[in-house]
Parts: C-alpha cells; structure tokens; sequence
C-alpha cells in the first residue's frame, strides 16, 4: 500500500487522464458511428458503398497503425495539436467502426416488417429510421455498444506510446520510482482499470438480462 500511497498523485493524474480520452473519444465516435450506420442501411448506394469501406478498412487496421498515422502524418499535413489531440483523433476515428456495427446490429434486429408497413403509410427513410427503426433498435443495440466501450477504455493504453500520460504511462513512471514493487504496482493498475470496466460489463449484462426476459 506505500506504493500506492507514495504515488496516488501519478496515478489520479492517470486515471482522470484515462477517463478524459474516454469519455472525448466516446462523446465523439459514438454519434459518428451512428451517422456511419445509418449510412450503411440508406437507400442511396453511394452512401453505403463509402461507409461499407470505411467500416472495413479500419476494423481490419491495427490500433496502432491509426495511432501512427495520428501522430506523425497529421502534422507533415499541416495540422499542429497535442498528442492528447492526436491520441483522441485516432481512437474517434477507430472506434466509429466499431459503434456503427454495433448500431447496426440492432438495427438489423428489427423485423423488415416494420419498415414496410412505415413505408406503406408514407413514411420516407429518414422519417420511418427515426420514429420506427432508431427506437426499437436502441435498445438491442445498447450491450454491444457498451462492449465496445469497455474495449475503448482498454485501447486508451495505446496513447502511453505517445507521449501520453495515461493510466499505464502511470504505472511505467511508478514502475521506474519504485523499481522493487513492479508487481505491486502491475496490481494495482489492472484494479483501477477493473474498477472501470466491470462497472460497464454489469452494465451490459443487466440490460442484456431485462432485453431477453421482455423478449
């Protein structure tokens, strides 16, 4: 507990670091990825055919390859930022991915019927997808997006390779200071990051339960 104690300034700065690119990275992929999924079930095929590609150029390119891209071909393009700011680019633009097929998962959980009978009725896309689609498919959609989260917070550890000072860029720094407490302070650091993710995986179990009993 000394480790802990000798260091709780390295590690609040971590995790209050950690917790701020996860909540930026969600606050902006999330809504992104909805926008990505909605494009991939509109009508117009130009629309899916860009967001088809996005989805699967980035969910089969490594975290770090974007990280890298990031961090060092932004700024040969011009843009000059933190690499706080960088590191929050590369997770938005990995994980809009991510929540889109998420989204689109409970959107293809919806029955085609309902679609037809809005269509029946009158209703254009952007019309029947909000009023009859969004709302039946949000609550399908609501366990993997938060698995998707869960797996945010853990990509969070990538940003300590550059420059960030994230919660494993703490444990590295105490790792260094207290160099006979290595597996104490490896301890230590997957306790903090369970402290954040059983929360949200109970989450998504719960919600999964009440879906599946209302089923």
């Amino acid at each position: 507990m000394d480790v802990l104690v000798n260091n709780l300034g390295i590690f609040c700065q971590g995790v209050w670091m950690t917790i701020a690119l996860t909540g930026l990275s969600l606050a902006m992929a999330l809504p992104l990825g909805v926008l990505v999924a909605v494009m991939r079930v509109s009508p117009a095929g130009g629309a899916r055919v860009v967001a088809s590609l996005y989805v699967e150029i980035v969910r089969n390119t490594p975290l770090a390859v974007v990280f890298f891209f990031s961090a060092f071909v932004l700024p040969q393009l011009g843009l000059r930022l933190s690499y706080f700011a960088f590191a929050i680019i590369a997770l938005v633009v990995y994980y809009v991915a991510f929540f889109c097929e998420a989204v689109r998962s409970g959107i293809n959980a919806v029955p085609a019927g309902q679609a037809e009978a809005a269509r029946s009725i009158g209703m254009q896309f952007g019309e029947c997808l909000r009023s009859v689609i969004i709302p039946q498919a949000a609550r399908s959609s609501i366990p993997p997006l938060v698995n998707v989260t869960i797996s945010l917070v853990k990509s969070t550890a990538v940003a300590s390779a550059f420059g960030v000072s994230e919660l494993l860029s703490a444990m590295e720094r105490v790792v260094f200071l207290e160099g006979n407490a290595v597996l104490t302070v490896l301890i230590i650091t997957s306790f903090v990051y369970l402290a954040i993710t059983i929360p949200l995986g109970s989450i998504a179990y719960s919600v999964e339960h009440k879906l599946g009993l209302r089923r």
